[in-house]
């Protein structure tokens, strides 16, 4: 087993094309995306034209949920794109939300921003193809004057780049903001306890006694809430730059 680090713990190696590394970051995404089918499977199970279960209104909900973000940030000739959205959107969320459950969370990797990204930026990229042409597009590269050619071309290249580490430091900064946290109240409580004379303090010296309940209340921020916001900021952003791609 390899335990080599490259922003996430490579767990395994395929013996196959030299060696592919399987690491935290695949393993949970797939995680992910296996609980978010099996969400998806219990919700619509056994629907009905009228919604007679709880099962059938949450997933009616939150079906409509996407379809008016879609449409109001969208547009109605775009509403194609709410299984796109709503995919991004819970794959986002649930990759941030495993932290808190100790697993490692992939949109801490920053490969993983990055596919998104990317992925993304091909969209926009057809977008602005398929509406300038591409005499237009690469045209769209020298506007205003032609010196702003490598400027422009530079601002196109940041937008997959922007997107990408705004999800990841977000995430990161969390993980790396929590785990100081713990790492400065288990000191305290050392530090505070091993006053304690006698063998009672260096026994309690060793127990994080102040790790208890301020970790967890801050982590309803840095896990719930950030996690939630940053997926959401994701998917805004996309719809924007895709939108603005068409008009262009």
């Amino acid at each position: 087993m390899n335990l080599e680090v490259t922003g996430a713990k490579v767990l395994f190696n395929i013996p196959i094309f030299g060696g592919i590394p399987i690491t935290e970051t695949v393993v949970n995404t797939w995680i992910v995306m296996a609980l978010i089918v099996g969400l998806c499977l219990f919700l619509t199970h056994g629907m009905q034209v009228h919604a007679r279960t709880k099962r059938q209104v949450v997933a009616e909900y939150l079906v409509g949920m996407v379809r008016n973000m879609v449409k109001n940030n969208m547009g109605e000739r775009f509403m194609h794109y709410v299984p796109f959205v709503g995919a991004l959107f819970s794959l986002a969320m649930l990759s941030s939300l495993i932290s808190m459950v100790g697993m490692f969370s992939p949109t801490g990797d920053l490969s993983t921003c990055v596919g998104w990204a990317l992925l993304v930026f091909v969209v926009i990229t057809y977008y602005k193809i398929r509406t300038q042409h591409i005499g237009g597009y690469l045209k769209g590269f020298t506007q205003p004057v032609f010196i702003m050619t490598p400027l422009n071309m530079i601002s196109e290249v940041a937008t997959p780049i922007s997107m990408a580490f705004r999800l990841f430091g977000n995430i990161a900064s969390g993980s790396v903001v929590t785990l100081l946290l713990y790492g400065g109240l288990a000191a305290l409580s050392s530090g505070i306890l091993g006053l304690i004379p006698g063998v009672v303090g260096d026994i309690l010296s060793q127990v994080p006694i102040f790790q208890l309940g301020i970790p967890a209340i801050l982590s309803i921020y840095f896990d719930l809430f950030t996690s939630v916001l940053q997926a959401f900021i994701f998917c805004m952003l996309t719809m924007m730059y895709i939108k603005l791609a068409c008009e262009e």
